[in-house]
Formats: C-alpha cells, sequence, structure tokens
C-alpha cells in the first residue's frame, strides 16, 4: 500500500478504472476521512479534484485534507453499497454522516412454529417459523407486556422441549399459581394451546377488545360468587390493557409494517426521529443523533442514514415514509428487499394524512434537536472544545488523540502502568491498556514508565508495519505525562530511540500537587485553571490514576489470597484455584469444616485436614 509521502494525485488518478466500487480517502495521518461509493470510480473520484466551484465548505474542507487514496473494486452497484456501509460503520470516518447512536431494540418472539409456543423478549430477528412484534424502545415495557400475557393467556415460560418432554418432569410453579396451562404434563392438549396462543398474537396485533370483554365477564362472574380475589385480579388486568391502549394514540386505516423518517438539521448536528408503525398502530418511536451540517442536502442525510440504520436492525418494514425525494432510491430498495426477504418500498408522501405524519415525524426530530442543541453544544465545549483549547496551547497542528501514562506501585510491589485514551476529549475505554513491570524491581517509576513506553511504541510500530487495526496502530497526537521534566524526558528518549516525532507535555504541579500548568518543547505554560481545556487535562490525569490504581489493587489481593494458600502443605496451584472456585472468598475457606473442604473438587481427606489445621 503507498503511503502519503510517495503517493502521487494525478498519476493515481489516471489509473482509476471505471467499475464499481468504494472510495477511501486518507488524511495527513493517514488516517481514513470519507468513503463513498460510485457506478464508476474514474469519474466519481476524479471530481473531487477539478474545481471546487459549487462544493461545500465541508467538502472543500475534506479534499485540503486528502493525502491518498484507495480504492475496492466490486461486481455491481449494490454491493459498493453494502460495503460502502460497513466500511463508515467500521471506521466512522470525520467528513461521512454519521449515525452517533448505536442501539438495539426488544422484539416480542412467538415461536409460532413450535407445538407449544413460548413468548419471550429477543433483540435478535431470525429468518425462521417464529413471529416478531416490535421493535418496541423499552424493554421494562415489553417484559411488563409479555408478563401480562403469560397472566392472561397462561402461555409457558419454560423451554423444555415438548411434547417429547410431556411428563418427565413436575410442573413448575407458574402452573401452581395459574399461569400457565400446563403443557409440560399433558394438562392441555395442542389445539386448545395453539386458541391461546392465536388470541396473544390478536392482542400483540392491538385487538384489544375481545379480550377486555372476555377478563370482564370473568370479573363478574367471580364477583357474583364472591372471590373478590380474583375479581379484583382481572380488574387489574383490564386497567393494564386500557394504560396500553391509551400509549398508542397515532393510528393509520390500513395494517402494513412501515417506520416514518423525519429528519431535522442544527449546525453540525442532525437528528432522525422515527416512528415505528405495527398493524396500522405506533408501537414506539426513537431519535437518532447524526453528525452533519446544515448546508448539507437534506435528500443525502436522509439516504446515509438509511443505509446505516438498516444495516444493523434486525428488523425491516414494508415500507419506509420519508420526507423527500431521494438519489439511490432504487438501489436501496433492492438492498432493503433483499436484507428482509420481501419487497421494500421507499415512498415519499406528497398529500394527506400521510403526508401529515412525516410532518409530524419531522417536527418532533425539530423540537428535539432544539431541546437537546444546548446540552450537545456544552458536551462539545467540554469535550471537543476542550481538545482544541489544549491544541491552540501547545501549537499543534492537530489534536485527536491523547494518551495519558502511570505508574502504581507499593514500595516497589508488583509495579504496573497504565494507559488512557482519549479521542476528541472523550475517553476511549476499549483502547485503555494495562502493562504488569517485567523489567524493573523496586520503586522506579521512571525506569517502569521507560519500558511501559517501549513496550506500547515497539507493539504500535509491529502492527502498523502489519496494517493490524487496534489500540496500538493508532498513534498519539499528544502524550500527556504526570509528571513534568523528568517524565517528558523519559518518553521522548523513547520516542526518539524509536524514531517516531509525537508532541510530549508534563503535567507541572504546584505545592499541593496541583496541576498549574503544562511542560512543553523545555517550558512551562501556564493553563487558565477555569477553562475547559484545563478541566479536560484534570478529568485525563484523574482517568489514568484511577485505571492504574484499580490494576495494582487487583494484582495485590490476589497476590494476598494466593500468598496464603501456598502456605498450606498439599495445597497446589490446581487445588488452590478449586477452593477460590468452590468458595469464593478466602474467609469462607477460613471457617470451613472439613467435610466441607472436602466437597471441593479434587480434594482429598488429607488435604482438607491440612487446610482446616492451617486455620485452627
Amino acid at each position: 500500500m503507498n503511503n502519503s509521502d510517495t503517493f502521487d494525485i494525478k498519476e493515481e488518478l489516471k489509473k482509476l478504472p471505471t467499475k464499481p466500487g468504494v472510495y477511501i480517502m486518507h488524511g495527513p495521518k493517514d488516517e481514513i476521512i470519507y468513503v463513498g461509493k460510485a457506478v464508476n470510480l474514474k469519474n466519481r473520484v476524479r471530481q473531487y479534484f477539478q474545481s471546487t466551484n459549487g462544493k461545500t465548505d465541508k467538502i472543500k474542507k475534506m479534499i485540503s485534507l486528502i493525502r491518498r487514496f484507495e480504492y475496492i473494486v466490486v461486481d455491481s452497484e449494490m454491493e459498493a453499497l453494502v460495503l460502502e456501509n460497513n466500511l463508515i460503520k467500521e471506521n466512522s470516518p470525520k467528513y461521512n454522516t454519521l449515525l452517533k447512536d448505536d442501539k438495539t431494540y426488544p422484539y416480542i418472539k412467538v415461536t409460532a412454529g413450535e407445538d407449544f409456543p413460548r413468548i419471550f423478549l429477543t433483540r435478535r430477528v431470525k429468518r425462521d417459523k417464529s413471529r416478531y412484534f416490535g421493535p418496541y424502545t423499552s424493554a421494562g415495557a415489553v417484559r411488563d407486556t409479555i408478563d401480562l400475557l403469560h397472566r392472561i393467556f397462561k402461555i409457558r415460560t419454560c423451554s423444555r422441549r415438548l411434547p417429547q418432554d410431556i411428563g418427565r418432569e413436575r410442573p413448575c410453579l407458574y402452573y401452581h399459581l395459574g399461569q400457565c396451562l400446563g403443557p409440560c404434563n399433558g394438562y392441555v392438549d395442542k389445539a386448545e394451546y395453539r386458541k391461546h396462543v392465536d388470541r396473544a398474537m390478536d392482542f400483540l396485533q392491538g385487538k384489544y377488545d375481545f379480550v377486555k370483554k372476555y377478563l370482564t365477564e370473568k370479573m363478574q362472574l367471580a364477583s357474583e360468587s364472591m372471590e373478590f380475589e380474583k375479581a379484583i385480579e382481572y380488574r387489574d388486568l383490564i386497567n393494564e390493557i386500557e394504560e396500553l391502549k391509551a400509549s398508542q394514540k397515532v393510528t393509520v386505516t390500513d395494517t402494513e409494517d412501515r417506520d416514518i423518517i423525519g429528519i431535522s438539521v442544527l449546525g453540525h448536528d442532525a437528528l432522525a426521529q422515527v416512528f415505528f408503525m405495527r398493524d396500522g398502530r405506533m408501537i414506539g418511536r426513537e431519535y437518532f443523533h447524526l453528525d452533519a451540517e446544515a448546508e448539507e442536502d437534506i435528500s443525502d442525510i436522509v439516504r446515509a442514514f438509511i443505509g446505516q440504520y438498516y444495516s444493523g436492525t434486525p428488523y425491516i418494514p414494508k415500507e419506509l415514509w420519508i420526507q423527500t425525494d431521494i438519489s439511490d432510491r432504487e438501489l436501496l430498495e433492492r438492498w432493503l428487499s433483499g436484507q428482509r426477504g420481501m419487497n421494500v418500498k421507499i415512498i415519499t408522501p406528497k398529500k394527506g394524512n400521510k403526508e401529515k405524519l412525516v410532518e409530524m415525524a419531522v417536527k418532533n426530530a425539530e423540537n428535539q434537536l432544539l431541546k437537546d442543541f444546548e446540552k450537545l453544544k456544552r458536551e462539545s465545549e467540554r469535550t471537543k472544545g476542550a481538545s482544541e483549547e489544549i491544541r491552540k496551547l501547545l501549537g499543534l497542528e492537530t489534536l485527536n488523540r491523547i494518551e495519558s501514562y502511570d505508574i502504581s506501585n507499593t514500595n516497589g510491589f508488583e509495579s504496573v502502568g497504565s494507559m488512557v485514551v482519549f479521542v476528541d476529549g472523550r475517553p476511549k475505554n476499549m483502547d485503555y491498556r494495562k502493562f504488569k513491570i517485567r523489567s524493573v524491581k523496586g520503586p522506579d517509576d521512571y525506569a517502569s514508565m521507560r519500558e511501559v513506553l517501549m513496550r506500547r511504541f515497539q507493539h504500535g510500530i509491529k502492527d502498523a508495519e502489519n496494517e493490524v487495526n487496534g489500540s496500538f496502530a493508532d498513534m498519539p497526537d499528544l502524550i500527556l505525562m504526570d509528571g513534568g521534566r523528568g517524565q517528558v524526558n523519559i518518553a521522548l528518549d523513547v520516542l526518539n530511540e524509536l524514531g517516531l516525532d509525537v508532541p510530549v507535555a508534563g503535567m507541572v504541579k504546584d505545592d499541593r500537587h496541583r496541576t498549574r500548568g503544562l511542560y512543553f518543547n523545555n517550558v512551562e505554560i501556564g493553563v487558565d485553571i477555569h477553562s475547559e481545556g484545563f478541566k479536560l487535562i484534570t478529568r485525563i490525569q484523574d482517568e489514568t490514576h484511577r485505571f492504574a490504581i484499580e490494576y495494582h489493587r487487583s494484582l495485590r489481593s490476589k497476590e494476598q489470597v494466593h500468598s496464603i494458600l501456598d502456605d498450606i502443605p498439599d495445597i497446589g496451584p490446581a487445588r488452590r484455584r478449586a477452593l477460590m472456585r468452590h468458595f469464593k472468598d478466602i474467609n469462607v475457606i477460613r471457617a470451613a469444616k472439613v467435610d466441607e473442604l472436602m466437597d471441593v473438587e479434587g480434594m482429598s481427606r488429607k488435604a482438607a485436614e491440612s487446610v482446616y489445621a492451617f486455620f485452627h
């Protein structure tokens, strides 16, 4: 693969094929900044490097950062669409419209293909003989609904294989509570049980009236028989149905499954509001934040949302209603139809109730975005804004990724190192790393830090050479050391030895051990303690200490437990592990009798007596 230093954009443009595919733009640090698809790669990619007339400021900025591009040729535009979506999700390029929220939704699954079906919550929709209802936006509401179905229709909750296992075990507690028909012991036949399941599925489709009538009759009979507790139970069930019905206010005249999508843009943020319509009723709604620009065409944002959201959601409805016509409509319909296994239509309603429903989704998106705008602005100031303050303070070209390191030990015991990572002012926990110091004996923080940094960056160089993705392959824009000049010099020595050029700053403390400034390029730079940049530096410092101390504490705890058990005759590593698995706590082992100790796997009487004698 070419790197940006040897990549000749003009020459590479001449080599582009006229075939469909995906193109990937790389920035100054070889990071992926944009991913796009094209029916004709040569024509599409060349457009970026021709006249900037008519291009948005966002695209102009992106073009100025391109150092090289690569492309992947595919057989069809459909393959290009799928690959584009996958690469955007995997790499989150800065200049693509990005779906920020990665939510999964609960569904109600009815195992209709079984002889005695079950009803339960799931977050995965499979192509099987089961019936799925949803998506719902609240797992709690789904569990309440399933609980209501079990109490009304007495559907089994167990996972026994029926009819094979009928009669093999006694009926469970739900049968004795009157909340299961007891198919596990043959108390109901398949046909009668299926009637209850069919009624439950009708209920899930919003057909509540027959259930209310049935429960009302039961309540009246119980009341007449002076079974008032039962009557109250039926009354409560009726009230729950009324509440469920009241929560589904929006309805349409047909019973198609559809999602109604409305999108609003404000500044650098966009918000998509989705109404989930199932069987003509709105069963829930949800909104999703996106990175976008006000100058972007709303149709492009709608298209990007559809591509990213429906490549991850487990259920695709028959129709999507949207506010504007989009490019690639037919291509997206074919792709969605392939995902669903049935035809899917993307519709832009132009009049009547349908248009009003889409307008309502757009209006909801506008209201939610306005409500969130101040919160998003404050969060941006706290994160990206704070990172930008530090960048300007130190005079850096870019500042996205900050890494910070710390050493923790107790009088040299079990020295450990921690690496925490902040990207755009937010902690990136998945990139945090722990180091158990190998080469240093005793409390030598400088030598320990040198080992940690050497291991981290050697690993990073190796991963980069082998094109391995991961936290080590991504190089930082800034290293923040907890100490001043001494810690900074250690880091610079390691980087120079490895031939790396990464800025390093040290956090300078006052007499009360509070950070007062940054040591950078042999100069102490003051930081306004009231600024967001200073607050970010403090958060990074606190997080680095916390992560190191937690790791050290866990190792110290393990060592204490192991050292006690290792002193017991006849207890080797295998029995030590077995004791901890069985009792979980050293104090429980201390209090155990010989017979209790013998219950441990692999424990002989002699070994059990040895443990007991050791503690007593």
